[in-house]
C-alpha cells in the first residue's frame, strides 16, 4: 500500500507533535492508560499513539475522540482560528474601499 503524501510545512510538523506531547501529557496528567483513553476514543492504541506523536495522518476527528476521552477536552478545537487577527484585517481592508453610500434613485 503506498503512503499517502501530505504537503506540510515543517513549522506545522513541529505544532502537530507540540499537540501530540500536550495531549499525552493531558493524559498522563489524569493518570489515564493508554489503553482505556483509546478504549474510550474507539480507536486502537496504534493509533493513540500517531496522536500523541504528533503524526499527521490521523484525521481531525480522530484527534477529536481523543480529547473528548480525556474528559470533554474536545471544546479545546472551539479555539482553533478562534481570533483571527489576519482575516479581521483583510474584511476591514474591503469593508474600507467602499467610500461613501450608494447613490438613491429619486422618484419622479
Amino acid at each position: 500500500m503506498r503512503k499517502a503524501a501530505y504537503n506540510i510545512l515543517p513549522a506545522t510538523e513541529e505544532i502537530l507533535k507540540t499537540m501530540g506531547e500536550q495531549i499525552k501529557l493531558a493524559r498522563l496528567r489524569r493518570n489515564f492508560s493508554a489503553e482505556l483513553i483509546a478504549e474510550r476514543a474507539g480507536i486502537s492504541r496504534a493509533t493513540l499513539w500517531k496522536v500523541e506523536s504528533g503524526n499527521p495522518a490521523c484525521a481531525i476527528g480522530i484527534y477529536a475522540a481523543v480529547l473528548h476521552a480525556l474528559n470533554n477536552m474536545d471544546q479545546d478545537l472551539l479555539m482553533v482560528a478562534k481570533d483571527d487577527a489576519m482575516g479581521r484585517k483583510l474584511q476591514d481592508m474591503k469593508l474600507l474601499t467602499r467610500k461613501r453610500a450608494s447613490r438613491r434613485r429619486k422618484n419622479g
